[in-house]
């Protein structure tokens, strides 16, 4: 990081900025290379320190209104959200202070505010820490709350906003042995064989990465893929394959992948995946309900509201505002038809999305099976190492949590059902 910190710190404002007034995703404003300019240390300081403010925005809200009798412009109120948790999380009161008010006494219009910056800042240095502490699990918005309350209770919803503001670990998926891995990177195997790492670090740097003996992938999203079970040669198609890490099991495998996504952009990084961990696979740019063929077994990882990656991503749920999810409800409908009729006599869909919403799995199934007569739930493909009975639906997908392995870190949450097509 820069000697004063200023640079980084401005950046993560710039994000929240973007994220909270112009409702932009993280992933869409680093892909367009607003860190680019950077250095390495500066751009992961930004990009960690938009992200702790994210999930402790509303903590950190509470203790700033206690010195505010109106908000400032958003740019100032961004400003002393990241100098409320710097400070609350350990930062040291003269560097954080200086820093901010130096980001906002350069700024061309809202310099004059650097005085308020400076008084509010040091108040909370000196009993922001301890009240933090005190403060509840920030919440989701009323909009997501409500529907998630409402699918899995009050109880469940608490759990999930304690895994949702404690983050997430990093999760490995390994291309041969999970012991060897976790002994390399100083991780730990996972009941469903996942590698789990605390405090990773920069990822290109750990042992294995350049030599493609791993790749990252949520404990949670490498179950699809061991619930498809897929065998030795066989023709399996990756619908909706970005980034990649789903096509990189299959491949591992032994199976002949074929890899399909709509972005020219996003398959380019399912390529330069599939070339580092020296994986075989054919891919495919199209819309995946263009695409033709046949296939004996089928993942489909439908788009969604990917509502249940938001340990990961903690803008999510500031960035949208579920206006967009019913069209997404109708194009997952449309993909289990198309994946259907591409799919052989007695083969097998894997049909999941990293949603939490019943209507982006249990409800998408309980239809799909109501317009297909030929299509059944099997529920044994579920018997995979670590799975939990508990975690198994009325319909015989799977549903997971974020609030589940709470003591391991939690997982992502997830559907996920596998479909078997009459002979």
């Amino acid at each position: 990081m820069s000697d004063t910190g200023v640079q980084a710190r401005r950046s993560a404002v710039y994000l929240l900025d973007m994220i909270l007034g112009e409702e932009r995703l993280m992933s869409e404003l680093l892909a367009a290379g607003v860190l680019d300019k950077l250095p390495p240390d500066d751009r992961a300081r930004a990009q960690r320190l938009a992200t702790d403010t994210l999930r402790g925005m509303e903590r950190a809200d509470r203790l700033l209104q206690k010195h505010l009798s109106k908000y400032p412009p958003l740019t100032v109120r961004n400003a002393l959200r990241v100098g409320t948790v710097e400070l609350c999380q350990g930062g040291a009161a003269h560097g954080v202070v200086n820093a901010m008010v130096e980001l906002v006494a350069t700024h061309k219009k809202l310099g004059h505010l650097k005085g308020l910056t400076n008084a509010v800042l040091r108040k909370i240095a000196a009993e922001g820490p301890e009240a933090w502490a005190a403060l509840r699990s920030p919440r989701l918005p009323k909009w997501l709350r409500g529907p998630l309350t409402e699918a899995w209770g009050p109880e469940a919803i608490t759990g999930i906003e304690a895994a949702h503001f404690a983050g997430a670990p990093l999760d490995l998926t390994a291309k041969r042995d999970p012991a060897a891995l976790a002994e390399a990177v100083g991780g730990v195997v996972l009941p469903t064989g996942s590698v789990r790492v605390v405090d990773a670090g920069q990822v290109t740097t750990m042992p294995g990465f350049a030599e493609g003996d791993w790749w990252v992938q949520d404990a949670a999203a490498a179950l699809p893929v061991k619930i498809l079970a897929p065998q030795k040669g066989e023709a399996v198609l990756d619908l909706c394959a970005a980034p990649g890490g789903k096509t990189m099991q299959l491949a591992a495998a032994g199976a002949q992948v074929t890899a399909v996504d709509s972005s020219k952009q996003r398959m380019q990084r399912v390529k330069e995946n599939l070339a580092r961990v020296h994986l075989p696979a054919k891919s495919v740019v199209v819309d995946a309900r263009r695409f033709e063929g046949m296939f004996d077994a089928i993942l489909l990882d439908a788009p969604c509201s990917a509502t249940g990656t938001i340990r990961r991503h903690p803008d999510l749920p500031h960035a949208k505002d579920g206006s967009e999810f019913g069209d997404l409800i109708e194009l997952q409908s449309e993909l289990i038809d198309h994946a259907w009729s591409l799919l052989n006599p007695g083969g097998r869909l894997v049909f999941c999305t990293c949603s939490l919403l019943p209507d982006e799995g249990e409800v998408q199934v309980d239809e799909a099976l109501e317009r297909h007569a030929d299509m059944r739930v099997d529920p044994d493909a579920l018997a995979v190492a670590g799975v939990e009975s508990a975690w198994t639906t009325e319909e015989g997908g799977l549903r997971l949590r974020p609030d589940y392995w709470s003591d391991l870190g939690g997982m992502d949450g997830f559907y996920i059902v596998c479909l078997r097509k009459d002979a």
